[in-house]
This record gives C-alpha cells, sequence and structure tokens, in this order.
C-alpha cells in the first residue's frame, strides 16, 4: 500500500517517506540556484572585462610610484638652455676635483665632446675603410701602419 500512495504521488525516489520528497525537492532547488548563481557571476565577469578598459595597465600605479608614468615634457629643450645645464654641471665637476687637489678640465673641450652630434654607423664604417686603406698603402711605402680606432675617432670627431 505504501508503493502505490508512492506511485500515485509521482515520486519513486523517496519511497513513500514525505520528509524525504521534501529533501528531493529541496536538492533539486539547490542544483538550480548553484547553476543560476554561477551563470549569472559568469555574465557579469564578462562584462566587467569588457567595460574595463585600461584598468590592468594601471594596476599597480599611484602617485607614489616610479616609472614610466611621469608626463611627456610639452615641448623640447631648446640647445643653449640644454648647454647652459651641462656647463653647469661640468663647472660643478671641476669645483669637486679642485677641491680633491686634481687638475681642473677644459669645460668648453668638454662641453664640446658632450654635445657632438653621435657619429652615423655607415660613416663610420667608411671612414674605417678609408683608415684601412691609408693603413695598406702606408705599408707598402715601408711606414709603421696607424692604429684603426683612434684614426677612425679622430676623423670623425673633426668632421
Amino acid at each position: 500500500m505504501i508503493g502505490a500512495v508512492a506511485t500515485r504521488i509521482g515520486d519513486d525516489r523517496c519511497g513513500g517517506d514525505p520528509h524525504r520528497r521534501s529533501s528531493v525537492a529541496v536538492d533539486d532547488a539547490f542544483l538550480i540556484v548553484v547553476i543560476g548563481v554561477s551563470l549569472l557571476a559568469f555574465v557579469v565577469a564578462v562584462v566587467a572585462l569588457a567595460t574595463s578598459g585600461g584598468s590592468y595597465d594601471r594596476i599597480g600605479r599611484g602617485s607614489l610610484s616610479i616609472g614610466d608614468d611621469r608626463p611627456e615634457p610639452s615641448r623640447p629643450v631648446p640647445a643653449a638652455e640644454r648647454d647652459a645645464e651641462i656647463r653647469q654641471y661640468l663647472e660643478a665637476r671641476n669645483a669637486r676635483r679642485a677641491a680633491r687637489g686634481e687638475p681642473p678640465l677644459d669645460v668648453d673641450a668638454e662641453l664640446r665632446e658632450l654635445t657632438a652630434p653621435a657619429a652615423d654607423p655607415e660613416l663610420a664604417a667608411e671612414v674605417r675603410q678609408l683608415v684601412e686603406a691609408r693603413n695598406s698603402r702606408r705599408i707598402a711605402r715601408g711606414q709603421p701602419p696607424l692604429d684603426v680606432e683612434a684614426e677612425v675617432s679622430k676623423r670623425l670627431k673633426s668632421e
């Protein structure tokens, strides 16, 4: 008779026990709630990722951070201002050298050397070829060869 009541109610899983019937219904509802909450969390995560913009790039950057987050200068520094600052540093270095008892260096020569444009690699290679050709002619005449690197740097500085 108990089996007939359970069949009539339509719940064979519970074996006719009314307390087990409500437990099975709670288990089914719990599964639905877990799946629903998981799907909702997934949708929220996708929306947050799509609307975050560059938030990931700004992680760890604040007012006290050190790095490339400083604003770029709005204008290039004029050559005269740059040279004045370099001269000031060189004069301070000379003052420290004099305080140590060392001879001071020529500030103008140092400034010319520091502000000279860098040599183009192709130009340096061409000058090196010319010096090597000159060395081969010197050797053919019986003269000692020149130091190639010293001669290349001398020629590049004079140009």
